[in-house]
């Protein structure tokens, strides 16, 4: 703010007055409205000035709420409110700053900002206060604390001008923006000097030019915005008077109210953000809070103030002293010389050592001792490094949620120790130096189908994952979908499903699938994205968020697979699975229904929708109801409920009962459990246990309604040895999810659901073929996968599937015809009883997800897969490199005459960033322990030819765009720098993993013969899965050729492997004679032990440099 415009007679003010405080009366101050007012010995005001005894505020006019002292006698020069807290901040003349908290004025904090000159601006940030003085700039805690100081020099320009505007002839006085439109006023020159301007200089920021000024009926000093319901201005005056008007209609005289100020002249004026508050600062010391409301609040959404602590002393409360735990500390005592009572003398008293903590039973009970030293596995039931010490041990020495191993499998059962069953527990991996390569899958699965890896982020999912694949049109429709989108999940997903189809029992990992994932908006708006944090902690709720992207993936594959439009970035891609307008993925799931809305007054609206999913709605009962599982469905699906609704026939919102209706029923039908509290899980387990009963008393048995009954006792009663004998323990074991049911569409739009027993079918009862039973609109659904909620407090839970797997895939994979229900926990696979499926204890298994298919389902699809990629995806492409055009390329692409074919050799190596870096830790005996390895992403690949007359160039040199963060690029084994991935500055070959992922995909599938080093490791990064024909081991045989500079070169890497191949079928004569190679490979390591591995120099050259063998990476060679 510029002063030079305000009353000459504030120089009256000396500058002695404002270094040190008098509580002795200015004479500009009113003696009458300090009468009450306490002052401390600094002069400072204890207590708000009270405006009178009762103060009335009518809502929506602003009237004086309170008035408050900040220091005696010295001008107010800058007022504002806290934008963070409920505070107002003031600054005087004399340098001082003081803040008041809440409508009520309270003193929060009062300090000294500069010795001499005025604060100018107080700006509000989260940490903390900006001050502007004449000469630094000082950001202060608020409580006074200094955080930085920054001396302003008069010759630094710190802001650029933008855009001036020759707003008054005199000088500015002040100015707001708001929305498109500047506000100012200010001073003009006269013949007499200057006079202040009654006209306010409006200007729309859009344009940059003047609108019509604003004339007003009373001399402007200050001006702010409130936008309340219209861009209304506050525009004060020196002397007191406000007047609030439109800066683009006429002022009103009646618009006027007078501030009453302490002294002569008004010197700041502030509004809050809530627009609730107006706070004048005057010439005599003095703060005006006037508000609209009587209890206003400073700002929308504050935090809360952070007060000092009460004085303890006067605030104590009673201590109890039959308490073993109360603390000595809280008795305030003063110091003293003499000698407490407490210190007795050595002959009294004793050392009596606090008794350390027991060790954790868990530990103890897998202890393995090595001498007298003792290792144990740590069973992660505390914090690291830290140990609560509870001097009352607890009842239960054993925690059944504690005490869960970190290994499902591996120790011996302990049903007392744990609820968990050992395979439903989280699996983790073991990592050693070798990362992966040593560790026992095949002791989770002996199956021949694939697991998935749990250890990439936002590998939650892999259940459901499990489950689509083993939908067999769902498999085929995606094996068949390829697009142009670089991030299409229904393409990413096919690529895991042929992964998947070519494991003979190795475990995949999803990460290119969860790599698209993560980059959908809409994942991340519900909230399917977790941080690594949350996801090893289990902060989500499981349960939701599996239900969550079992509707988001339904949805999105079918969005995807509605692009019918043949791809033009892969120009191999073949023709789309659909032919139709609607996605197959909407004939499989989507059910077509009419949403009936009735109004009161008897106006009915009807609107067609679909669904591709429904989510189980439960009954209010506490009775204990019989509900069968068939009826809750039928309310889920024909859901009626009333609510508030517009209704076009009476123009307004009325009480309303809307239905629901099934026009069409899918083949699929999923169902979302929604067992989110106790009160769902209640539900299930009363009619779990009336189910039993019933089961019980169907074959002769009586159970009494006092006892509790749990799995066990189940299985109980149906040993010889029970109390009852059933004849058919599986009855017993159904609980209440049917695995059949009977669906039949009525006349008149009506649904019919019943559970359809296989006792049912046993004695006759049938509709007849399943052709015959769609003709009469009845249908039979079989229950084709559960997914569950493991409830494991330790671990944080984890997410299961029971699926049932049919015969197409046992017929691919272990060449049977049956079918069976396995259970599938990440990479842990194992065959399970059917009616372990539908049993759920609600102690720690939760439904979530339920699928029913149609019986004969298969039968009315197309299951034949074509592979989409064809030979042109080899063919040259752009590259996403704005400046790759400047720099010479570095392979040459294929031809058409060039495509290779089975059998031909080719060179491959493969580059990598790290995304995330490894943890780890150290244990006891001082090995590393690997909690969670590196994640990695393929950066440059490259593939080169391995026969015709252009043997060793490449024809693949992609660097692979990536948008995630690369915390290491390795540069040293690389080669890759920073900036070659990028877009926008990278001079390479850049393409999209998709697109290479397309390129190395064609040629396994042809057949062709790669040679390399570390392919395992590298197709297992890149998320190919490869059939190994055979495998010849180079792994000793290490070049002594210079290949690598100070960085590295994969063109190098993949034309040395080549030739290693090329000496090695030389040495073994094509591999029919390895002894000979074996041999020479003997000879070259007695040579090297000899040289101590120093490869010597040629005679042609000169310097002694000696050169050390390349012996990082193994070397290998692959068939696919």
């Amino acid at each position: 703010m510029n002063f030079e415009g305000l009353d000459p007679g504030l120089a009256e003010y000396a500058p002695a007055m404002h270094s040190a405080l008098d509580p002795v009366l200015d004479a500009h101050l009113n003696p009458s409205l300090l009468q009450n007012v306490e002052l401390d010995p600094e002069g400072v005001a204890l207590e708000a000035l009270p405006v009178q005894e009762s103060v009335h505020i009518m809502e929506g006019v602003y009237s004086e709420l309170h008035s408050v002292v900040a220091e005696v006698g010295v001008p107010v020069s800058v007022s504002h409110f806290d934008l963070h807290e409920e505070m107002l901040w003031v600054g005087s003349h004399g340098g001082h700053a003081t803040s008041f908290f809440g409508p009520t004025l309270e003193r929060y904090s009062s300090f000294q900002v500069n010795g001499s000159d005025d604060i100018r601006q107080i700006q509000s940030l989260e940490n903390g206060i900006l001050f502007l003085t004449k000469n630094n700039l000082k950001y202060m805690a608020r409580g006074g604390l200094i955080i930085f100081d920054y001396l302003l020099d008069e010759s630094e320009d710190i802001f650029k001008v933008e855009h001036e505007f020759d707003a008054f002839s005199g000088s500015l006085s002040d100015f707001d923006v708001h929305g498109n439109l500047l506000a100012a006023c200010g001073f003009s020159s006269r013949l007499t000097g200057l006079a202040c301007d009654r006209f306010l200089k409006v200007y729309d920021l859009r344009m940059m030019r003047a609108i019509t000024p604003l004339q007003v009926h009373v001399d402007p000093a200050f001006l702010r915005f409130i936008p309340t319901y219209t861009s209304r201005l506050a525009i004060i005056s020196q002397s007191g008077q406000c007047q609030f008007c439109e800066p683009t209609g006429l002022a009103n005289p009646a618009d006027i109210f007078h501030v009453n100020p302490v002294g002569p002249l008004l010197m700041t004026f502030d509004v809050s953000a809530s627009k609730q508050a107006l706070a004048f600062g005057d010439s005599e010391g003095c703060v005006h809070l006037w508000t609209d409301s009587p209890e206003p609040s400073f700002n929308p959404y504050s935090r809360e103030t952070e007060f000092a602590l009460p004085c303890l002393v006067d605030s104590l409360p009673p201590l109890d002293w039959s308490q073993d735990l109360l603390p000595l500390s809280l008795i305030p005592v003063p110091l003293t010389t003499d000698t407490l009572l407490s210190d007795w003398p050595a002959a009294n008293s004793a050392p009596a050592p606090r008794r350390a903590p027991p060790v954790d039973a868990e530990i103890l009970r897998t202890m393995k001792k090595v001498g007298f030293i003792g290792y144990a596995p740590n069973p992660r039931t505390r914090l690291r490094n830290q140990i609560p010490y509870r001097l009352k041990e607890l009842d239960s020495e054993f925690d059944s949620f504690s005490q869960v191993t970190e290994s499902p499998i591996g120790r011996e059962e302990e049903p007392h120790l744990h609820m968990v069953s050992k395979k439903y527990r989280k699996v983790t991996i073991k990592y050693s130096k070798l990362g992966l390569e040593d560790f026992d899958f095949k002791h989770y699965n002996k199956t021949l189908f694939a697991g998935l890896e749990p250890h990439i982020p936002n590998a939650y999912c892999n259940c459901m994952i499990q489950v689509l694949y083993f939908l067999e049109p769902v498999r085929c429709l995606i094996q068949n979908h390829l697009c142009q989108k670089e991030f299409c999940l229904a393409c990413e997903l096919g690529f895991l499903f042929h992964m998947l189809d070519l494991s003979r029992g190795d475990p995949c990992q999803g990460s290119n699938f969860l790599r698209a994932f993560r980059t959908i908006p809409e994942a991340s708006a519900l909230g399917l994205i977790l941080a690594d944090s949350d996801e090893a902690s289990g902060k989500g709720n499981l349960a939701r968020l599996i239900q969550r992207w079992n509707r988001f993936i339904l949805t999105q594959l079918h969005q995807d697979m509605q692009e019918l439009e043949v791809p033009q970035a892969y120009r191999g891609a073949g023709s789309s699975f659909c032919s139709s307008g609607d996605s197959v993925i909407g004939q499989l799931f989507s059910c077509e229904m009419e949403n009936c809305s009735l109004c009161r007054c008897g106006s009915e609206t009807v609107r067609a929708s679909s669904t591709l999913l429904f989510t189980l709605s439960y009954p209010e009962d506490k009775t204990g109801k019989n509900y069968d599982f068939a009826q809750v469905l039928k309310r889920s699906i024909c859901l009626e409920q009333n609510t508030q609704a517009w209704c076009d026939n009476c123009e307004k919102y009325q009480p309303t009962i809307q239905t629901r209706n099934i026009r069409h029923l899918p083949d699929i039908l999923v169902i979302n459990c929604e067992v989110n509290s106790s009160k769902e899980a209640d539900f299930w387990r009363m009619q779990a246990e009336v189910a039993f009963k019933m089961a019980v008393k169907k074959h002769g048995g009586e159970i009494s309604k006092n006892k509790e009954f749990s799995l066990a006792d189940r299985k109980e009663l149906g040993s010889p040895e029970g109390v009852l004998l059933c004849p058919s323990i599986e009855e017993l074991k159904n609980v209440w999810l049917p695995f059949s049911i009977r669906m039949k569409m009525t006349k008149n739009k009506g649904l019919d659901v019943c559970n359809w027993t296989e006792y049912l079918s046993a004695v006759g009862f049938s509709w007849g073929p399943a052709r015959a039973e769609e003709e009469h609109g009845v249908y039979v659904y079989d229950l084709m996968a559960t997914v569950v909620h493991i409830l494991d407090s330790r671990t944080g839970g984890s997410l299961v599937a029971h699926i049932k797997v049919g015969e197409t895939y046992h017929q691919r994979k272990e060449g049977v015809t049956h079918q069976q229900w396995y259970l599938f926990n990440d990479f842990l696979i194992e065959p399970i009883d059917k009616y372990e499926a539908v049993q759920f204890d609600m102690n720690w298994k939760v439904p979530a997800i339920l699928y029913y298919i149609k019986r004969n389902l298969n039968s009315r699809y197309n299951l034949n897969i074509k592979n989409p990629i064809e030979a042109s995806v080899l063919l040259a492409e752009a590259s996403l490199a704005r400046k790759q055009r400047k720099t010479h390329t570095t392979f040459i692409p294929l031809m058409l005459n060039e495509m290779p074919q089975v059998g031909d050799l080719v060179g491959l190596d493969a580059e990598f960033v790290t995304l995330n870096e490894e943890e780890a830790e150290l244990r006891s005996d001082g090995t590393k322990s690997t909690i969670k390895p590196s994640q990695m992403s393929v950066a440059r690949i490259t593939c080169v030819r391995g026969q015709g007359p252009n043997e060793g160039i490449p024809f693949i040199d992609d660097y692979i765009s990536t948008q995630e963060q690369v915390v290491d690029y390795l540069t040293q084994y690389s080669g890759i720098k920073p900036g070659d991935l990028d877009a926008k500055i990278s001079s390479k070959h850049l393409t999209t993993l998709k697109s290479t992922y397309l390129k190395l995909r064609f040629l396994i599938d042809i057949g062709v013969k790669f040679v390399g080093h570390g392919l395992q490791k590298d197709f297992r990064v890149i998320n190919l899965m490869v059939r190994i024909g055979d495998k010849v081991s180079l792994s000793y045989l290490r070049p002594n050729l210079k290949i690598q500079g100070e960085t590295h070169d994969s063109i190098e890497d993949a034309r040395t492997a080549l030739q290693l191949y090329r000496k090695y079928l030389e040495l073994s004569k094509n591999g029919t004679e390895p002894e000979s190679f074996h041999k020479v490979l003997k000879g070259l390591y007695e040579k090297g032990r000899k040289m101590d591995w120093k490869v010597p120099e040629p005679e042609s050259q000169t310097s002694p440099k000696s050169k050390a063998w390349d012996g990082t990476r193994e070397t290998g060679l692959g068939r696919f």
